[in-house]
Protein backbone atom coordinates (compact mmCIF):
# COMPACT_ATOMS: atom_id res chain seq x y z
CA UNK A 1 0.00 0.00 0.00
CA UNK A 2 0.83 3.77 -0.94
CA UNK A 3 0.60 6.44 1.45
CA UNK A 4 1.91 9.79 0.33
CA UNK A 5 1.48 12.33 3.20
CA UNK A 6 4.74 12.47 3.41
CA UNK A 7 5.68 15.24 0.93
CA UNK A 8 9.52 14.94 0.63
CA UNK A 9 10.94 18.38 -1.00
CA UNK A 10 13.08 18.64 -4.37
CA UNK A 11 15.90 19.84 -2.02
CA UNK A 12 15.66 16.25 0.03
CA UNK A 13 15.16 14.30 -3.17
CA UNK A 14 17.86 15.60 -4.91
CA UNK A 15 20.71 15.62 -2.22
CA UNK A 16 20.25 11.78 -1.46
CA UNK A 17 21.52 9.43 -3.72
CA UNK A 18 18.87 6.42 -2.25
CA UNK A 19 15.75 9.07 -2.53
CA UNK A 20 17.26 10.18 -5.87
CA UNK A 21 17.07 7.12 -7.50
CA UNK A 22 14.10 5.92 -5.64
CA UNK A 23 12.44 8.50 -7.06
CA UNK A 24 12.99 7.79 -10.33
CA UNK A 25 15.41 10.82 -11.12
CA UNK A 26 12.73 12.92 -9.30
CA UNK A 27 10.02 11.98 -11.91
CA UNK A 28 8.65 10.64 -8.23
CA UNK A 29 8.23 13.91 -7.66
CA UNK A 30 4.76 14.53 -9.79
CA UNK A 31 2.22 15.86 -7.45
CA UNK A 32 -0.69 13.68 -9.53
CA UNK A 33 0.05 10.08 -10.61
CA UNK A 34 3.49 9.88 -10.19
CA UNK A 35 3.86 6.12 -10.37
CA UNK A 36 2.79 7.45 -14.26
CA UNK A 37 5.58 10.13 -14.36
CA UNK A 38 8.15 6.98 -13.52
CA UNK A 39 6.88 4.88 -15.57
CA UNK A 40 7.44 7.89 -18.13
CA UNK A 41 10.86 8.49 -17.10
CA UNK A 42 11.91 4.79 -17.90
CA UNK A 43 10.99 5.38 -21.75
CA UNK A 44 14.41 7.16 -22.61
CA UNK A 45 16.45 4.36 -20.76
CA UNK A 46 14.43 1.89 -22.76
CA UNK A 47 15.20 3.74 -25.51
CA UNK A 48 19.23 3.18 -24.95
CA UNK A 49 18.76 -0.50 -23.94
CA UNK A 50 16.32 -1.65 -25.79
CA UNK A 51 18.93 -3.17 -28.42
CA UNK A 52 20.70 -5.32 -26.29
CA UNK A 53 20.77 -8.60 -26.29
CA UNK A 54 18.97 -10.92 -24.26
CA UNK A 55 21.28 -11.88 -21.75
CA UNK A 56 22.34 -8.07 -20.93
CA UNK A 57 18.68 -7.04 -20.99
CA UNK A 58 18.39 -9.53 -18.44
CA UNK A 59 21.49 -8.73 -16.91
CA UNK A 60 20.12 -5.15 -16.66
CA UNK A 61 17.09 -5.97 -15.34
CA UNK A 62 18.45 -8.29 -12.59
CA UNK A 63 20.87 -5.53 -11.19
CA UNK A 64 18.20 -2.85 -11.62
CA UNK A 65 15.61 -4.68 -9.38
CA UNK A 66 18.39 -5.57 -6.96
CA UNK A 67 19.71 -1.71 -6.73
CA UNK A 68 15.95 -0.76 -6.88
CA UNK A 69 14.98 -3.04 -3.34
CA UNK A 70 18.50 -1.35 -1.26
CA UNK A 71 17.45 2.17 -3.03
CA UNK A 72 13.74 1.65 -2.22
CA UNK A 73 14.16 -0.36 1.13
CA UNK A 74 16.71 2.94 2.42
CA UNK A 75 14.33 5.74 0.75
CA UNK A 76 11.15 4.73 2.65
CA UNK A 77 12.88 4.08 6.11
CA UNK A 78 14.29 7.29 5.60
CA UNK A 79 10.59 8.69 4.68
CA UNK A 80 9.01 6.79 7.53
CA UNK A 81 6.78 5.74 5.02
CA UNK A 82 6.53 1.87 3.49
CA UNK A 83 6.14 2.18 -0.74
CA UNK A 84 5.52 6.14 -1.04
CA UNK A 85 3.66 7.31 -3.81
CA UNK A 86 7.15 9.02 -4.89
CA UNK A 87 9.40 5.96 -5.02
CA UNK A 88 8.77 5.18 -8.56
CA UNK A 89 11.97 3.08 -9.41
CA UNK A 90 9.93 -0.30 -9.25
CA UNK A 91 7.62 1.86 -12.20
CA UNK A 92 11.03 2.06 -13.88
CA UNK A 93 12.03 -1.65 -13.59
CA UNK A 94 8.47 -2.87 -14.19
CA UNK A 95 8.19 -1.03 -17.77
CA UNK A 96 11.84 -1.85 -18.82
CA UNK A 97 10.34 -6.10 -17.52
CA UNK A 98 7.46 -5.46 -19.70
CA UNK A 99 9.61 -4.08 -23.15
CA UNK A 100 11.79 -7.26 -22.54
CA UNK A 101 11.93 -8.57 -26.10
CA UNK A 102 8.93 -6.69 -27.58
CA UNK A 103 8.60 -5.71 -30.93
CA UNK A 104 10.30 -2.48 -31.73
CA UNK A 105 8.40 0.46 -32.79
CA UNK A 106 6.39 3.45 -30.73
CA UNK A 107 3.19 1.38 -30.66
CA UNK A 108 4.66 -1.38 -28.80
CA UNK A 109 6.35 1.13 -26.37
CA UNK A 110 2.84 2.80 -25.96
CA UNK A 111 0.97 -0.42 -25.66
CA UNK A 112 3.96 -1.92 -22.93
CA UNK A 113 3.44 1.56 -21.55
CA UNK A 114 -0.26 1.47 -21.00
CA UNK A 115 -0.14 -2.47 -20.58
CA UNK A 116 1.99 -1.92 -17.16
CA UNK A 117 0.01 0.98 -15.59
CA UNK A 118 -2.90 -1.34 -15.86
CA UNK A 119 -1.53 -3.94 -14.56
CA UNK A 120 0.02 -1.90 -11.74
CA UNK A 121 -2.58 0.24 -11.03
CA UNK A 122 -5.66 -2.74 -10.80
CA UNK A 123 -2.83 -5.58 -8.65
CA UNK A 124 -5.16 -8.45 -9.90
CA UNK A 125 -4.45 -11.90 -7.58
CA UNK A 126 -1.52 -12.19 -6.55
CA UNK A 127 -0.14 -8.69 -6.66
CA UNK A 128 -2.72 -7.29 -4.00
CA UNK A 129 -2.04 -9.50 -1.46
CA UNK A 130 1.92 -9.32 -1.89
CA UNK A 131 1.54 -5.68 -1.98
CA UNK A 132 -0.06 -5.76 1.39
CA UNK A 133 1.74 -8.39 3.28
CA UNK A 134 5.53 -8.07 1.64
CA UNK A 135 7.36 -5.39 3.08
CA UNK A 136 10.76 -3.25 2.48
CA UNK A 137 12.60 -2.85 -0.22
CA UNK A 138 11.69 -5.95 -1.65
CA UNK A 139 7.90 -5.44 -1.40
CA UNK A 140 8.14 -2.12 -2.85
CA UNK A 141 9.62 -3.90 -5.89
CA UNK A 142 8.26 -7.23 -6.59
CA UNK A 143 4.20 -6.54 -6.86
CA UNK A 144 5.56 -3.69 -10.02
CA UNK A 145 7.61 -6.71 -10.92
CA UNK A 146 4.42 -9.32 -10.82
CA UNK A 147 2.74 -6.62 -12.75
CA UNK A 148 5.34 -6.67 -15.22
CA UNK A 149 5.14 -10.08 -15.89
CA UNK A 150 1.15 -10.04 -16.75
CA UNK A 151 1.69 -6.86 -18.91
CA UNK A 152 4.68 -9.07 -20.48
CA UNK A 153 2.66 -11.85 -21.48
CA UNK A 154 -0.38 -9.58 -22.54
CA UNK A 155 2.25 -7.80 -24.59
CA UNK A 156 3.81 -11.16 -26.05
CA UNK A 157 0.76 -12.51 -26.72
CA UNK A 158 -0.37 -9.37 -28.80
CA UNK A 159 3.03 -9.81 -30.58
CA UNK A 160 2.60 -12.84 -31.38
CA UNK A 161 -1.30 -12.51 -32.75
CA UNK A 162 -0.45 -9.59 -34.72
CA UNK A 163 2.73 -10.24 -35.63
Amino acid sequence: MSDSSVKPSAKTVFSNPDHFFAFGFGSGLAPKAPGTFGTLAAIPIFLLIQDLSWPLYVFWLVITFCVGVYWCDRSSRALGVHDHGGIVWDEMVGYWLTMFLAPAGWQWMLAGFVLFRIFDIVKPWPINVIDRKVGGGFGIMVDDVLAAVYAWLVLQGFAWWLL
